[in-house]
């Protein structure tokens, strides 16, 4: 088989040209702001600890989880910004669910993760039907949805609070012990106790599927068609409304298993102090792994190194801890430059190659006439 290493060459060219400009732009805004430079990346290059491995790979864990939502839409052509909001009121669902306990052990997890998986295709549809009935931007409309969700969960969560002893937090019913899912230790692997979280093996699994029905299927050809251009998938008999609906219902389903590691892995309860912008950030890693399924792993993994040892930033190198945010933002517009420069580079490449073919077919043909 004959590689081509031009092709090869270009495309690995993108990530690297992102990293480059990515540390050129921050040691820049570092200089201007008179911070330490060298202390600064020092603290983030240095090696995580054991703990920090575990806090990583399960930060990474929701964030794929968020990432894959994010990118279903993303192949449709969908910006579902909503992912927020699904996530939002579907792990409320599902904890309420769960907290009550009608089921025993694992049958209530798996129920309680349909119903989270529910609640969020169900707050998705939303979105679907308005923009298939009324036109109205999904962009509009699930960020709408978003602010609905949150004050929503907020007024139902007052009525399904209960009240633990010493502590002024607002949470639904604690999870018994039967139904909570045991971490996985790596103790064999790094001396720490911490263990990541049972659940990653259900991002695995939905990691999967993602890439499974998206390229060895006919819906996921009929999906990627559709987000390439509508009126060639019209005239190869697709529905396009039905799929946008069917995409949104697909996205929602997936937000609501965003929250599932952290309720039945972490917290057992859902909560005032519940974690927020994980739709946010799961856009910003699924641009970044460019919608695929590894490579979304692998921003997911880059996006929960990079908040685990933020943390030491202020204590290391004296500055802030939300440079990393700023770190962050640069890693997703240059990604989305570089990919764009590259891309452009490679259309060039592409029709000098063509053009070069096409004038050498002629070359015979304009011999004969001349004979």
């Amino acid at each position: 088989m004959k590689v081509d290493f031009r092709r090869l060459g270009l495309g690995v060219a993108a990530p690297v040209l992102a990293i480059v400009v990515a540390l050129v732009l921050t040691t820049l805004i570092l200089l201007v702001a008179g911070d330490p430079v060298l202390a600064v990346w020092q603290v983030l290059f240095k090696v995580p600890l054991p703990r920090q491995i575990v806090a990583i790979v399960n930060e990474a864990t929701v964030l794929y989880l968020s990432a894959v939502a994010v990118a279903i839409g993303f192949k449709m052509n969908l910006f579902n910004i909503g992912v927020d909001g699904q996530y939002r009121i579907a792990s409320f669902a599902a904890a309420v669910f769960a907290g009550a306990h009608f089921l025993p052990g694992w049958l209530n997890i798996i129920v309680a993760i349909l119903v989270s998986m529910l609640t969020g295709a169900v707050w998705a549809l939303i979105a679907g039907v308005l923009k298939v009935t009324r036109g109205v931007s999904e962009v509009i409309s699930t960020i709408m949805l978003n602010y609905i969700a949150t004050y929503l969960v907020a007024f139902m969560l007052r009525g399904a609070a209960v009240k633990v002893e010493g502590s002024n937090a607002t949470s639904t019913q604690i999870l018994a012990e039967d139904s909570r899912v045991p971490g996985i230790s790596i103790s064999w692997l790094a001396n720490t106790s911490n263990k990541v979280y049972g659940l990653v093996l259900l991002a695995i699994l939905i990691g999967f599927l993602y890439w499974f029905v998206l390229a060895k299927t006919r819906f996921g050809f009929d999906l990627r068609a559709t987000g390439q251009s509508e009126s060639a998938a019209v005239a190869s008999g697709v529905n396009v409304k039905r799929m946008i609906v069917t995409s949104m219902v697909l996205s929602g389903a997936a937000a609501g298993l965003i929250g599932m590691p952290l309720l039945f892995g972490q917290d057992y309860a859902y909560g005032d102090t519940v974690q927020a912008g994980l739709g946010f950030a799961g856009m910003s890693v699924a641009l970044l792994g460019r919608n695929h399924p590894i490579g979304m792993a692998v921003s997911a993994l880059l996006w929960g190194y990079l908040n685990q040892l933020s943390n030491g930033l202020q204590i290391g190198a004296g500055v802030s801890d939300r440079l990393v945010l700023i770190i962050q933002g640069i890693i997703v517009l240059s990604v989305v430059v570089a990919y764009e420069v590259v891309r452009r580079a490679r259309q060039r490449l592409e029709q000098g190659r063509v053009a070069r073919e096409l004038a050498m077919q002629a070359a015979p043909a304009t011999k004969e006439v001349a004979a």
